[in-house]
């Protein structure tokens, strides 16, 4: 765990669950329903301590409700799994993305890697309609950009709303962002494993048709996907700084950690991160590059003692991520953060030693403010040129308040769509464990608010909008787009 996670931490209709998966194996450990309920209430109670505001967008009586309901249901031993998924509906409903059940892409991963099959379409979903954005099924008939009507008799907007409910966030645009990454996980989790699926879809310009779509293993959709067109691949290279044909500098950074870091404690390595990003600037300066496009497309987040690096060439002035940052003390924060000094010392670093100092001073239930130091552009080197940053929904965590901190701040002007992760929000999260099952429960102690002092939960709107095609093809219309954007005369 970084710095940027420890302060930021970067993942409703029908309340019955379906098995998530096919009946378990004989050693597979059942938890009865009394240790179920037990480690629901312990949950709960812990969550109500814990979180700052757990109630901040969904009211304690709509969830207590559903608290009641939850547990009333548990009538019958469960595996872990199946407990999981109960939790998280519990979790998600607070509609806070740090606040959550963990564990689900560990038995996701251990299903495929089992050879198990499911849903083999990747979605893209445009105003709650849903489209397809990748093949992995095998069937020619099926094409990218094909809207997809109903799945099994029921409309695709049915089988959003079921799979939205399991997904902590604060928006559904949000839940909608990431279930472009995991829709057939979360179809797995709902309805488990199926030999197929019935789907009714619609060509851009075509009759709906219908068609009987196989279940496939991970090789299998691997294999499937290979054969269709290319698309958009933002991942390879990982990090990427070249001059675009129009003059103007491309830098992706990549993620604000060490990807290939062989341990955690190499994973806040900053050393060849620094290398790449003073070799790119160093070269925009000597080639007299005068407009900058940072792209953080699809950016997942990390540390801000990488971002730093990044921002310390563009920032014309001392700057923080935040413009209020207050956490709430509770005996589950100071113990998630005492084993931290004790045990990790690749996360114990100045911030865990820094919340240690604040809760020694403080008792549970207090809410009080955080400080950090202002981080400081460079001295001597600088990017002097126009800067854009270009964002799309999948844009999160830590790459959201390097936007929103270069739009608050002018250090540069945002392009592309809304973000669909949060530019204030709860957040700074840690962890607990249940006793009974073992399930690890997330929550966020702080809210940390943008620098320009708008709290309000929503993502950083971006100063011109660049409109985003279903379908991303490896000619990037988008970035086309930004360089025409970013090479206009300025007004």
């Amino acid at each position: 765990m970084g710095v940027f996670d420890r302060v930021w931490a970067a993942a409703f209709a029908c309340i019955l669950v379906s098995l998530p998966a096919a009946a378990p194996a004989q050693t597979e450990k059942l938890f009865t329903p009394a240790e179920v309920r037990s480690d629901m209430e312990i949950m709960y109670r812990r969550l109500q301590a814990d979180a700052f505001e757990l109630y901040a967008f969904t009211p304690k009586p709509e969830m207590d409700r559903l608290y009641e309901q939850l547990k009333a249901e548990i009538d019958h031993p469960l595996t872990r799994l199946e407990v999981q998924t109960r939790l998280e509906l519990l979790a998600a409903v607070a509609r806070q993305g740090h606040t959550r059940v963990e564990g689900f892409y560990a038995a996701w991963t251990a299903y495929q890697k089992a050879g198990g099959k499911a849903f083999p379409l990747a979605i893209r979903i445009v105003d709650g309609r849903a489209y397809v954005a990748r093949n992995s099924s095998g069937l020619a008939r099926l094409k990218s950009g094909d809207e997809i009507l109903e799945i099994d008799g029921e409309p695709a907007a049915y089988w959003l709303g079921r799979t939205r409910r399991r997904i902590s966030a604060e928006t559904p645009a949000f839940a909608d962002s990431i279930l472009e990454y995991d829709f057939p996980m979360y179809l797995w989790l709902e309805v488990g494993s199926r030999p197929n699926f019935h789907v009714l879809a619609k060509p851009t310009d075509g009759e709906a048709f219908d068609l009987e779509v196989p279940s496939a293993s991970a090789q299998e959709m691997a294999a499937n996907a290979a054969r269709q067109p290319p698309a958009l691949d933002l991942e390879h290279p990982l990090r990427d700084a070249r001059i675009l044909p129009n003059g103007s500098g491309y830098l992706r950074p990549g993620p604000f950690y060490n990807e290939e870091a062989k341990t955690g404690a190499d994973g806040w390595d900053v050393t060849a991160f620094r290398a790449f990003i003073d070799s790119a600037f160093r070269t925009f300066n000597a080639k007299g590059v005068r407009v900058l496009i940072i792209d953080l497309r699809s950016n997942p987040g990390g540390d801000s003692l990488f971002s730093d690096v990044m921002m310390s060439w563009i920032a014309d002035r001392p700057y923080q991520f935040f413009s209020s940052f207050k956490v709430r003390v509770s005996d589950d924060a100071v113990a998630a953060n005492r084993d931290r000094i004790e045990h990790d010392a690749a996360a114990a670093g100045p911030i865990s030693q820094r919340y240690a100092a604040l809760y020694a001073k403080s008792h549970p239930g207090e809410v009080v403010k955080f400080s950090l130091p202002l981080s400081l552009p460079n001295q001597t080197e600088k990017f002097r040129g126009r800067v854009f940053a270009l964002v799309n929904r999948q844009t999160y965590s830590n790459a959201v308040a390097v936007a929103a901190t270069i739009q608050d701040y002018r250090f540069g002007k945002i392009l592309g769509e809304p973000t669909a992760d949060m530019a204030t929000a709860f957040g700074a999260m840690e962890h607990f464990t249940l006793p009974a099952t073992g399930i690890v429960l997330g929550f966020p102690k702080a809210h940390i608010v943008r620098p320009n002092g708008d709290a309000r939960s929503k993502g950083v709107m971006p100063d011109i909008a660049i409109r985003f095609p279903i379908v991303e093809t490896p000619e990037d219309e988008v970035l086309g787009r930004a360089a025409d954007i970013a090479a206009a005369p300025q007004g």
